[in-house]
């Protein structure tokens, strides 16, 4: 993390960043770029623009129960609340109401960008990327894929619909051409999956050349599981990976019990991994060892996880992820803990990296969209207090720290991206 002071930063009407300089180039760069002194907005002592912050993994679903039933295992809630209230996504009433609400609250936490597991109801998930379209939030979108679940039988596909609806899905929503919404290819797990609708599932990837999400090695009790229900595989993620679903493009989320092995396997595939340290610790499944991880050269961002995670706000994810590494210091796992700045890194340019945005958003850089937040922290109703000496005359370090332990959706006055017209929450883009 870099703190820039006394800059100004350019976007063109498109929302491209052009000029990121001194202010001391102003005269040069008006000259340049023909703009007035009346046109720059400048910022008070105290406010600054970060990235928006990217969401690896949530559930849009799952939010309706966010906040409660976190009190099972991971096989057992799964069967107990999840499975049970997203097979009522077959209303699409019932998920216009959840769906709506979900894509503004992330958009008000601060979440510029996410990646959203639906359900298995194809209309009930192509209404959720109509909705992030409509409110501008740039989204990865699945439509759930699982043809075994005995628990819940009502809840699943047979593998011939599966692959038919997940087809119907891509082909809707590549027909729909949104700017900032893609398909994501979205088999839940292979213990909601059959080998066979897992297969079709990589093959239907790479001939599309689609993203992948699922989940991997979360707790233990599911990867014992995984291991008896696909006895002819080396370990969980050969599973994956013999059937195709393994790619530059594919985001794993959790990861907390892979082997160096396995680990091995995700850097030479290309995949990512989605990093969720309120799910892991809520429902009591693992701690990620993220330094270990990065030492494997595997690509790493920051997810929610709604409602495993019972918060939909990745500044929690950013808090929960520094104690997670504090834990595992403590506990002598690690030499050291990962910093603030580490964390916040993976929450910004890191979750880019792991959706493939890295070229288009992640920080400020000349070229990239302007996807930031304006950070104010002595907004009204802000839980920030400030002191003297936190800064003098300019915004310090130790302010941006204050926000990203402390800060709430009242310290983000605004957001703004390309092409953004909500009206409670644009920014002008050229300021």
């Amino acid at each position: 993390m870099e703190v820039l002071r006394e800059h100004l930063l350019g976007v063109s009407d498109s929302g491209k960043i052009v000029f990121l300089e001194e202010a001391s180039q102003q005269e040069k760069l008006a000259k340049e770029w023909c703009f007035k002194s009346c046109e720059i907005r400048e910022l008070s002592h105290h406010e600054f623009f970060m990235p928006g912050l990217v969401d690896t993994h949530i559930h849009a679903p799952q939010y309706s129960f966010a906040g409660s039933n976190v009190d099972l295992p991971l096989l057992e809630w799964l069967t107990k609340y999840t499975f049970p209230t997203e097979h009522k996504f077959q209303s699409i009433d019932f998920a216009e109401e959840v769906y709506t609400r979900v894509v503004r609250r992330t958009l008000k936490n601060g979440t510029t960008t996410a990646c959203y597991f639906g359900t298995i109801h194809t209309d009930s998930s192509l209404l959720l990327a109509e909705i992030t379209d409509k409110f501008g939030q740039r989204a990865f979108v699945g439509k759930v894929c699982m043809d075994l679940n005995d628990a819940v039988p009502e809840y699943k596909e047979t593998t011939e619909e599966s692959i038919k609806e997940t087809e119907r899905f891509v082909s809707e929503m590549l027909q729909r051409n949104y700017p900032r919404v893609q398909p994501i290819v979205t088999p839940r797990f292979p213990l909601s999956c059959s080998e066979t609708l897992l297969g079709e599932l990589g093959n239907l990837a790479k001939a599309r050349d689609l993203h992948i999400q699922s989940h991997i090695s979360e707790n233990r009790d599911e990867v014992k599981a995984v291991e008896n229900l696909y006895p002819g595989y080396k370990n969980y993620t050969d599973v994956y990976d013999r059937n195709n679903l393994l790619t530059n493009k594919t985001v794993m989320a959790h990861g907390c019990y892979l082997s160096e092995e396995e680990l091995d396997v995700f850097r030479e595939r290309g995949v990512s991994i989605s990093h969720c340290p309120n799910s892991n610790l809520s429902l009591s499944s693992g701690l990620l060892n993220v330094p270990e991880v990065l030492k494997h050269g595997v690509k790493t961002g920051l997810g929610t996880d709604v409602a495993g995670g019972y918060s939909s706000s990745m500044l929690d994810a950013i808090r929960r992820a520094v104690m997670v590494s504090n834990i595992l210091l403590i506990n002598k796992i690690n030499a050291k803990s990962l910093t603030l700045k580490e964390v916040f890194r993976l929450a910004t340019l890191g979750g880019s990296q792991v959706l493939g945005l890295d070229k288009e958003i992640g920080n400020f850089e000349v070229g990239k969209e302007f996807d930031a937040l304006l950070i104010n922290p002595k907004a009204s109703d802000s839980p920030i207090d400030l002191f003297y000496g936190d800064f003098v005359g300019e915004i310090s370090e130790a302010v941006i720290q204050k926000f990203l332990y402390l800060g709430s959706p009242f310290n983000i006055t605004a957001y703004g991206w390309p092409h953004r017209s909500h009206q409670d929450s644009l920014m002008d883009q050229r300021k």
